[in-house]
């Protein structure tokens, strides 16, 4: 069976984006790149939120994103894509189709499946929906040293306590540390 892991990206207080939507504190360099692309190697299906699917489509597939980081850009432009939306109606990027409805139906029906695992990049609102529902399997927070000081929390709108069991860490050079949980038994 396939599991569900989130992958995002936060502040040191925990926000995954800075007020106006600005990602521009990610810390990125060569060695998370390849932690990504090695990343991306155990992906089946990435699954997106509306807004998460519409900035990433607007980036990956162009050709500034394959002169700055070409293996990435390729598995993310190969990797079967699906968006969670009520309102958006075409999906033009390559491999991606929308699902508007059942979605925790939808998602229940991909774990049970064969193949490589699937992962939620960004997509806040999505996850949080999907953490109250009991899909996601495992959660990958990398923790980036950056204070932002306001933004938008990752899990805003939890509505009930959710306890995680550390599985593992990794240290990277840049000062970022990855996270790896679990939904405590």
């Amino acid at each position: 069976m396939r599991k569900v892991f989130l992958f995002m990206m936060i502040s040191l207080d925990g926000f995954f984006e800075g007020p106006n939507h600005e990602l521009d504190w990610h810390n990125v360099d060569e060695e998370f790149n390849e932690f990504a692309a090695n990343q991306l190697d155990n992906v089946g299906v990435i699954l997106f939120g509306r807004k998460t699917y519409e900035l990433m489509a607007g980036y990956w597939p162009t050709r500034s994103a394959k002169e700055d980081d070409p293996i990435v850009a390729e598995k993310m432009n190969n990797i079967p894509k699906i968006v969670f939306s009520r309102t958006l109606e075409t999906a033009e990027w390559n491999n991606s189709r929308i699902v508007k409805e059942n979605i925790a139906e939808e998602i229940t029906k991909l774990k049970q499946q064969r193949g490589k695992d699937l992962a939620i990049f960004g997509s806040s609102s999505l996850s949080v929906s999907l953490i109250q529902q009991g899909l996601i399997d495992e959660f990958r927070i990398i923790v980036n040293p950056v204070v932002l000081g306001k933004g938008n929390t990752l899990f805003g709108g939890i509505a009930h306590k959710l306890n995680l069991e550390l599985i593992r860490t990794k240290n990277f050079s840049s000062g970022n540390v990855l996270l790896y949980y679990r939904p405590a038994l």
